[in-house]
């Protein structure tokens, strides 16, 4: 193929999928001329699974990448169909928002927003080579694409998803191709071996789009959307307008065709091998794992406002189609479905996180970031996260600025990435709420104040968003403060009573009313205060109030953890020669090459008798 060069960019961000959009974002929205390269300008934001945004611990991330100056939020609230608030019955750490979205007009969406971006070209080609030149270091200069195109550049994104030399499977036919029929890409992997990278192969996979016509949905339970606040801290209300969802259920008879078929489904019959998420694993494991299991729960939801396709969310298989037509139609309500996509499970190619720092550049190559499944994990909302972290962090870079860390204590994308790059991953990662040791203090109501200056300190939140937060930051800090005032005596004995609570011996305040358990709302209502305040800043203001004093033991754990990060670990350090490490330690950390004390600690297979030879050893080298 004969060689042309295109003009030169700042960055080419090879993908286009949740990761790619919120990197070449960053990239464009920061300054700097960008390019987006994608294999097919159809899949751009493309949802190959689930048409849905948020979840629980998901939906904190999209709010931190909202928080930040990202699109995810935005674009989701635009196309929602409907929104839930997940865990609204436990306490405010675990509750999280989840927006079942119009998947043509979310892609159809991003698709706009990046076209009419200033500073960012898209491009429909396939990317071959990533090209680095060795002095003073590796670092890249260009991307070639399999047509003989070179992009020159000086910062590369990759944000490949599931598409690395993808095979998709159904029962035994194996198809070479990406999610949904898209064209996969076969050239790259080579590359990121060449450069030192460490591949792997993992596997997801997605149930049957079922024809909306042909479900009997008044034998399942509906299940309608709620009144709450939306992703995106710019906008003011969720959609009102909200589609219902359904409930269904296995059987007996579903798990009789599965278990008497096992000989024919590529994840027991050795067809596929590659390791899959243990968070959403295929209905064949869920029954093979829980056999005494009588039925699984099934949601039916909406892929869009202008279709009749129905997504059968915990039904996922790689089954023939002939089993899965049958396994299908055992179900209540869906004894006549039609089948318009078989489900299918897909194998691709992803690389070890362990050879990524934790600005999710290369660790061997300067300038070559990765982001998304390409980093071994799962979702959209982790994707996106990291995909704006990487962006922003080549943005920063090229702009001579000192990167962005997100600690564990700042942000569930500190979690997220920090877990990627000391730890590693063995199956498809899947952020958690358990995950988060300092949960409490990252909750989803209070993202924009944990993250929003942090967005404007490197260039990605603009005017607008930085006033809508300044506007609420006040409100919120108003909102406190008039909580603290004394309530009416006679009025607060009342309500307190009314609880069960004994009578008051002396005067309270509205914020030990709610330290008492009493509502908020009920507290509002009755003393008529507040009225104009929105829902969410209420219910952020209850929170704080609520759980202060478990806050304040946070925010002393968090010092103690931030102490630690605060000591750094020479990047030229020979854990061979540091006397007194056991040798699976020194394995270890050479391996990850920690930045600081802290990393170290968290690092397995590193032992606190390992971190006190690591501090004696700093102390020495003063």
């Amino acid at each position: 193929m004969r060689e042309f060069t295109e003009q030169f960019c700042d960055a080419v961000v090879i993908g286009a999928g949740h990761a790619g959009v919120e990197a070449a974002l960053a990239l464009a929205r920061t300054g700097l001329s960008a390019v987006l390269m994608t294999l097919n300008l159809d899949s751009i934001g493309f949802m190959p699974c689930n048409p849905s945004v948020g979840g629980t611990a998901k939906g904190h991330l999209v709010r931190e990448i909202d928080a930040l100056g990202g699109q995810m939020g935005i674009t989701a609230d635009e196309c929602a169909l409907q929104v839930r608030m997940l865990n609204a019955g436990k306490g405010a750490a675990v509750q999280s928002l989840r927006a079942q979205v119009d998947k043509n007009k979310y892609h159809r969406r991003m698709k706009q927003v990046l076209e009419h971006t200033k500073n960012l070209r898209i491009v429909q080609a396939e990317a071959a080579e990533i090209v680095t030149e060795d002095l003073p270091s590796p670092h890249v200069v260009a991307v070639k694409t399999v047509y003989g195109g070179v992009f020159p550049c000086r910062a590369v994104v990759v944000a490949t998803g599931v598409y690395l030399n993808s095979d998709t499977i159904t029962g035994e036919l194996v198809t070479k191709s990406g999610p949904n029929g898209f064209q996969n890409a076969t050239r790259l992997t080579r590359s990121l071996i060449d450069l030192g990278y460490k591949v792997r192969r993992f596997k997801t996979g997605t149930p049957a789009r079922l024809d909306g016509r042909t479900i009997d949905f008044g034998l399942l339970e509906r299940q309608d959307g709620e009144d709450v606040y939306p992703f995106s801290f710019l906008h003011s209300r969720a959609p009102k307008a909200q589609r219902p969802c359904y409930l269904a259920y296995t059987n007996e008879r579903t798990h009789e065709i599965i278990l008497g078929n096992l000989d024919r489904a590529p994840l027991y019959n050795g067809q596929i091998s590659s390791t899959g998420p243990r968070y959403c694993p295929s209905i064949e494991t869920k029954v093979v794992r829980f056999r005494d299991k009588e039925r699984h729960q099934l949601f039916l939801e909406p892929e869009g406002a202008d279709t009749t396709e129905v997504y059968v969310q915990g039904l996922s298989t790689s089954l023939p189609h002939d089993l899965q037509q049958a396994m299908y139609r055992t179900v209540k309500g869906l004894e006549h479905c039609e089948i318009v996509r078989y489900a299918y499970a897909i194998e691709y190619d992803c690389v070890d996180t362990l050879d990524v720092l934790p600005t999710l550049e290369s660790k061997r190559v300067e300038g070559l970031y990765t982001a998304g499944q390409i980093n071994g994990t799962s979702g959209y909302e982790e994707a996106a996260a990291q995909g704006l972290m990487a962006g922003l962090n080549a943005s920063l870079k090229l702009r001579g600025k000192p990167p962005l860390i997100l600690r564990r204590d700042q942000a569930y994308i500190g979690v997220l990435i920090d877990d990627l790059v000391t730890k590693g991953t063995d199956e498809p990662y899947r952020m958690m709420t358990s995950r988060a040791e300092f949960r409490l203090s990252l909750r989803q109501d209070n993202a924009d104040i944990r993250l929003t200056e942090i967005g404007r300190a490197c260039g990605l939140v603009d005017g607008r968003r930085y006033r809508k937060f300044a506007a609420r930051k006040k409100l919120r800090g108003e909102t406190i403060a008039l909580l603290g005032a004394r309530a009416d005596t006679k009025t607060a004995d009342a309500l307190v009573q009314g609880h069960g609570f004994p009578p008051l011996s002396a005067g309270v305040s509205y914020a030990d009313l709610i330290r008492r358990g009493i509502p908020l709302s009920e507290i509002c209502e009755t003393f008529g205060i507040l009225k104009n305040v929105p829902h969410d800043i209420l219910l952020s203001a209850e929170t704080e109030i609520k759980y202060e004093g478990y806050l304040k033991v946070c925010e002393k754990e968090m010092e103690k953890a931030k102490k630690t990060e605060e000591k750094p670990l020479p990047p030229d350090i020979d854990y061979e020669k540091i006397e007194g490490l056991r040798l699976e330690a020194r394995e270890k950390l050479n391996r990850v090459r920690p930045l600081n004390l802290g990393q170290a600690e968290r690092i397995s297979g590193v032992s606190p008798a390992d971190i006190s030879v690591l501090m004696i050893y700093l102390s020495l080298k003063k």
